[in-house]
């Protein structure tokens, strides 16, 4: 990046009228723009009442003028911030002027992108912004604000600086090649290689907890027709959102519902029953139901607690690679007291619940269900929780198998092939913070922020 940049302005606030709204500029020519539209000058970390004017000198509004010199600032460069009141047109008026005195208008997280550039931020501290602003619910701005403060930033620094030394002795051990590695540490070096895939193993599963808090758990209803999977949405999603009937194969579409358990945000999917046979139709919909489930988190495995064995035989294959599955008998309401016919058939070891979406029997006990399913096991007292993306989960699966392919040649004392795959393993944690970067990456990465962030 050139040491100059131009100078960016944006509105830094939220779309719509507010009591305050606010300009922000970022660059060289900051402040002389801005002390022309306030016509005075501005000292560092004051807050100025002024009247910002436009260029024949009337006020345009008044307000509080904000400079923040470099380096401390957000972006690392001179900013200012131009607090006005929240009139979009006014605000539009601001920033037009601003373009007008030599700015141009910011790109999409733009100013986010410039702070990572500028060493004020690593890469995930930088998306941790945006995972801030957008939070749906406290726990999730909490999680967020650990991200952007450094948590998990320094957890994957300290496996990066660990798989370093360690790079560094094989690298070592290569030059005598000649002498038994166990002349040469290897020991020690394997048992420090498997503590680092230890700790990366637990990252990992905190990260995918971060990704679900961030993204919400995406969670495909599957059964065979006629179990109550549409009834089921309707219950959990709170409003008739599908089309119940008694005749089966009514639903031949997905259907998508976001909703919140407990305050954990899931996208339910409604899917068409998976049976043998069917009209063209329905078959297209168990297709999509297949391909739906290829990508889903949670399977919720509805079926009919009179016909359990059967509904099992329907789905098995379907559901055989998702991560995580919840089975349900729905229609308990239509069992005997004794539950004798539902407990025909029912041989998982795996989550299952007795539900009646009809009567809503067993419902609360499925919201605190989802909620563990959706947060993790242990996610009740994990107060060191962050947000994390779907990349940071991918690179971090990346690393660990590169540490295993390491591992193993380590064991064989293939030292070349070894340190190959512990610098695969190094360079996918570098893609986290953005030691190690494409930038088509920060490309995508920031053009996903709002315009004034």
């Amino acid at each position: 990046m050139p040491a100059t940049r131009e100078t960016i302005a944006a509105i830094a606030t939220a779309p719509g009228a507010g009591g305050v709204g606010i300009v922000r500029l970022s660059g060289e020519q900051s402040r002389v723009i801005a002390e022309s539209i306030c016509a005075r000058s501005l000292v560092p970390r004051h807050a100025h009442h002024v009247r910002f004017r436009d260029e024949h000198g009337a006020t345009l509004d008044d307000g509080i003028a904000l400079y923040f010199a470099a380096p401390a600032s957000y972006t690392g460069e001179d900013v200012v911030e131009l607090q006005a009141h929240g009139s979009p047109a006014l605000l539009q008026e601001l920033v037009a002027r601003c373009c007008a005195l030599g700015a141009r208008r910011a790109r999409p997280g733009e100013f986010s992108e410039r702070a990572f550039l500028e060493g004020r931020l690593d890469l995930a501290q930088a998306e941790a912004v945006a995972d801030l602003i957008a939070a749906g619910d406290a726990r999730a701005a909490r999680a967020a604000r650990r991200a952007l403060d450094g948590e998990f930033s320094r957890r994957v620094e300290a496996l990066a600086d660990e798989l370093l030394a360690i790079r560094v002795h094989v690298e070592a051990a290569i030059d005598f090649a000649d002498e038994p590695l166990e002349t040469l540490g290897g020991s020690g070096l394997r048992t420090r290689l498997a503590g680092v895939r230890s700790q990366l193993d637990q990252l990992l599963a905190a990260a995918e907890r971060g990704r679900r808090l961030r993204d919400g758990v995406h969670a495909v209803i599957v059964g065979p027709p006629n179990a109550g999977k549409s009834s089921l949405l309707n219950a959990l999603a709170g409003s008739d959102r599908a089309i119940v009937t008694d005749i089966a194969g009514t639903t031949r579409d997905l259907l998508h519902e976001v909703v919140r358990i407990d305050g954990v945000e899931l996208t339910l999917v409604d899917t068409a029953g998976l049976r043998a046979g069917g009209d063209a139709i329905e078959r297209e919909g168990m297709r999509r139901a297949r391909s739906e489930l290829q990508r889903a988190d949670l399977a919720i495995v509805v079926l009919d607690a009179r016909e359990l064995a059967t509904g099992r035989a329907a789905v098995a294959a379907a559901i055989a690679d998702v991560p995580q599955r919840l089975w349900l008998h729905n229609k308990a309401d239509l069992l005997d007291r004794s539950g004798a016919a539902g407990d025909a058939g029912d041989d998982t070891s795996e989550p299952t619940l007795r539900v009646s979406a009809l009567t809503g029997a067993g419902l609360d006990v499925l919201h605190r269900r989802l909620r563990q399913l959706a947060q993790g096991e242990h996610a009740d007292g994990a107060e060191g929780a962050f947000t994390a993306r779907q990349r940071h989960v991918d690179a971090l699966d990346r690393a660990r198998s590169e540490l295993a392919d390491a591992a193993g040649h380590l064991q064989h004392e293939m030292l070349d092939l070894a340190a190959e795959a512990l610098r695969g393993g190094h360079d996918a944690l570098g893609e986290i913070t953005g030691r190690v970067r494409a930038d088509d990456l920060l490309g995508h990465i920031f053009s996903s922020f709002c315009i004034g962030k």
